[in-house]
């Protein structure tokens, strides 16, 4: 097969060696046979995984070694990178973590599952990740660093925050906004035109029917508070809060094609 001109092959690194992690990682290594099949020059050069857990430094996760620790991303001015950390228990780990890094925007890649379907009108923070048959219909804004699971579907204008995570099968209605760092739980329905806010946290299998506050765990069909978020997500809303004199509701962030 004839190679056919395209961008280089970028070095790729994936901070985190967790689910999260080892899924983006298998997203990379479908991306190059698809880039390979098509007679691409691979998109992707996957370098390896970082993380602060030192028993899994110098191990191979999924036939992918762990370099070292988070840090090392700095060693390596020439490789892009992707941050893949965050669960339900901490969903605001991502964001201090991309704090902590303090790399500048042009180092992180967004990567993208050759089955996700994108269109030509939705737009992409840098640093996020659509792992396999998630839809984003038509104008969808993701911030950065947004994670969003397989078979997610995002419709007309929906608009997510930074930092946000949708869990696989959620769906959104159309005009949908999601706040920084919400997390929406795997297989939860979010009604057309509704706020989720910055920091919440929506259980899964949820139908959302209602605005979501900030900073608070909603769960049930149809939704309904729970309680207030853990910690770390309030920690976050916090010093949202004095950064802008407001609480927050949909705060969103910078977006790149």
């Amino acid at each position: 097969m004839t190679r056919t001109s395209g961008p280089a092959t970028e070095d790729l690194l994936i901070v985190g060696a967790g689910g999260f992690a080892r899924e983006t990682a298998q997203a990379v290594r479908d991306t190059v046979a698809a880039d390979l099949a098509g007679g691409r020059a691979p998109r992707w050069r996957l370098a390896g995984h970082l993380d602060d857990d030192p028993a899994l430094q110098g191990r191979d996760v999924d036939g992918v070694e762990v370099l070292g620790g988070c840090d090392l991303v700095h060693s390596r001015p020439g490789t892009r990178v992707v941050v893949c950390v965050g669960s339900p228990r901490d969903y605001a780990v991502r964001a201090r973590l991309v704090r902590r890094l303090g790399l500048p925007e042009s180092r992180y890649a967004t990567v993208v599952h050759p089955t996700a379907v994108v269109s030509g009108s939705s737009v992409l923070g840098a640093g996020s990740v659509l792992l396999a048959h998630c839809v984003l219909t038509a104008a969808v804004r993701l911030g950065s660093h947004v994670a969003v699971m397989p078979h997610a579907v995002l419709t007309h204008d929906d608009r997510v925050g930074d930092f946000a995570t949708l869990a696989s099968g959620v769906r959104l209605g159309g005009g949908v906004r999601l706040g920084r760092g919400a997390y929406v739980g795997a297989g939860a329905l979010v009604r057309e035109y509704t706020t989720v806010g910055a920091w919440s946290l929506t259980g899964m299998g949820s139908t959302v029917l209602a605005d979501v506050p900030p900073g608070e765990v909603w769960a049930g069909s149809p939704a309904r508070r729970l309680r207030e978020a853990g910690g770390p997500a309030l920690e976050e809303l916090r010093a949202e809060v004095l950064e802008t004199g407001r609480r927050p509701e949909t705060r969103m962030g910078s977006t790149t094609r």
